[in-house]
Parts: C-alpha cells; sequence; structure tokens
C-alpha cells in the first residue's frame, strides 16, 4: 500500500529525510583535545581550574593537605610532568624539588612561574636572607598570579584565549570582593590587638597587605627547626608585648604553639591554612574559601 502524504505532511516528511541525510552523511566532529595542564601544588590547581575551566585537564602534584615544601615526589609523578603541555608553579624557590622532577622526565613541557611579577619578600632566617615563597596570602598578589595563569593558557591553547579572558576576568572580580571582605574584617580589630603567633613564617605577604603582625618559632620552610633560643624569644616577646592569640596550622607542628600557649597564658585562636588547601568538604576547598576561614578565625580571636 503506497503512503499518501497531504500539504503539511508532505513538508514534514521531505524535511525530516533532509536532515536524517545530513546526519548519515556528516563526518564525525572529533571532540576538541583539552590541554593538560600539571600545577605544582592545590591553591595553583584552583587558579587553574577557575581560568581554564573545561578546556583544560588538570593534575595537581601536591594535593588537598599536602605539604610542598617538603614533598618527595613520586614515580608516577615523572609520567603526569612528561605528558603535560604546560607546568604551574609557584617560583620563589618554593619547589625544591621540582627541577629534579622536571630533569627526570626527559621532556620539557612549557612552564609558567605563577608568581612572576610579585614584589619579593625578604625574611631571615638562621642568619641568611631568604625570599618569602608565601606572596598568594596577599590576595593582590593572587590577581598577578591569575593574570599569568590565563596569559600562559591564551599562549599553549591560543584558540581558548577568549575563554581564558572571560573567566579569569568573572574571577579577578570574585578576587576584588574578597579583598574588600578581608580589609573591612581586618577594620574592626582594634590596633593594639593585630599581633599573633603562628608556627611557621609563612604569613608575612598578609601581614603587609592588612595590617596584622605575625610572629612564628619556624622560617619560611616547615623543614626548619626552631632553637630552643628561638622559642624562648618568642615567648618573651608574647609576654612583653601581650599578643592576645596563638594559632595552630594545618600543617604546622601543634606541640609548638601550644607550649607557648601555655607558657604566656594567650588564647589558642583555631587553625590557619597556609601552603595547602582543605579536602573538598573541609573549611578551605577553594582560595577564596581558605582565605575566608582564615579572617574568620583571626577576627574571632583578636576583635574580642
Amino acid at each position: 500500500m503506497r503512503a499518501v502524504f497531504h500539504g503539511d505532511e508532505r513538508s514534514r516528511a521531505v524535511a525530516g529525510l533532509i536532515l536524517l541525510t545530513l546526519v548519515l552523511t556528516s563526518p564525525t566532529r572529533a571532540a576538541e583535545p583539552r590541554l593538560r595542564v600539571v600545577a605544582s601544588f592545590s591553591i595553583l590547581g584552583d587558579f587553574v581550574r577557575n581560568v581554564g575551566g573545561e578546556r583544560v585537564e588538570l593534575a595537581t602534584l601536591v594535593g588537598p593537605n599536602g605539604d610542598a615544601h617538603v614533598y618527595a615526589p613520586a614515580p608516577s609523578d615523572a609520567k603526569t610532568v612528561a605528558a603535560a603541555d604546560l607546568l604551574v608553579i609557584n617560583g620563589l624557590g618554593f619547589e625544591g624539588w621540582l627541577p629534579r622532577l622536571v630533569a627526570s622526565t626527559g621532556k620539557h613541557a612549557a612552564i609558567v612561574e605563577a608568581s612572576h611579577g610579585v614584589a619579593p619578600r625578604h625574611a631571615s632566617e638562621a642568619g641568611a636572607d631568604q625570599i618569602d615563597p608565601h606572596a598568594w596570602q596577599s590576595v593582590a598578589n593572587a590577581k598577578i598570579y591569575v593574570a599569568n595563569i590565563r596569559d600562559a593558557l591564551a599562549s599553549a591553547d591560543p584558540a581558548g584565549a577568549a575563554s581564558y579572558a572571560a573567566n579569569a576576568a568573572a574571577y579577578l572580580q570574585k578576587l576584588d570582593a574578597l579583598d574588600a571582605e578581608i580589609h573591612a574584617a581586618v577594620a574592626k580589630i582594634p590596633p593594639a590587638r593585630r599581633q599573633v603567633v603562628s608556627t611557621h613564617d609563612a604569613f608575612g605577604y598578609f601581614a603587609d597587605a592588612y595590617g596584622i603582625s605575625f610572629v612564628a618559632p619556624q622560617g619560611v620552610s616547615t623543614d626548619t627547626e626552631p632553637t630552643a633560643r628561638d622559642i624562648a624569644a618568642i615567648i618573651l616577646l608574647v609576654r612583653v608585648t601581650h599578643i592576645p592569640a596563638v594559632f595552630l596550622e594545618k600543617l604546622g607542628d601543634p606541640r609548638l604553639i601550644r607550649r607557648i600557649s601555655a607558657e604566656t597564658g594567650a588564647r589558642i585562636g583555631g587553625t590557619l591554612y597556609s601552603d595547602s588547601l582543605s579536602e573538598a568538604d573541609g573549611d578551605a576547598p577553594t582560595y577564596i574559601d581558605l582565605m575566608k576561614h582564615n579572617i574568620r578565625e583571626l577576627t574571632r580571636a583578636l576583635a574580642d
């Protein structure tokens, strides 16, 4: 029996046949490969994720709650770096283990130092001048990181330049709001109370940017051990200046802070995040969460 089409039915049938022909004869478009990016540690990974979006396949060497100061690369890390199109590092001497890891791969991806353009802060450690690598603790510096990452992604993947620029612009607006929020919170703390003790000297850039002084028994790296004289000097300083609070760090040794608290009467104000994000269900799964958590802890301990 022959099918009979009338008016609109005939038009719909013809359109359907044309569409089916186009689908069957058009070549299958392969999915566009994503840019393979490796970040040295979790905070940089968060910056890359915000700027790179769906165009980036991201791997992070030192993950959440990991200490990049003393990290020992695994054999799998060499494979990860060897497969990368772009390697994003902090620089400023932070990843002392990284040059040997990169050399072991035999293949050199493009490398961007996210801290390029930051005015480095110098710290004295064991009588020697050292560069403080914790520049991300100032939101203004974090914005420099983001701009460097945006430009490096665009250079490695020119087709995605507009996407990276748009993502970075949106994220930079969030960082502007974060910076204003921190300044407003610090303004509520009486100036005489803007002093704390932390485990290691990771908050110098924060101190310079926001006006809270930090004293630490350890230097800029967690692999240094404070001497008895260092600890005694801090205990004396806390007693003389009446520093109101001491803070634990997520990656630090709590025994130092507890000893200082016990001998001075300064309260333990809480836990700060310095060098690493938390797991997804923790207090600091992103950089913005990390900074907001820290300023909440500081405000709670110092504003009274």
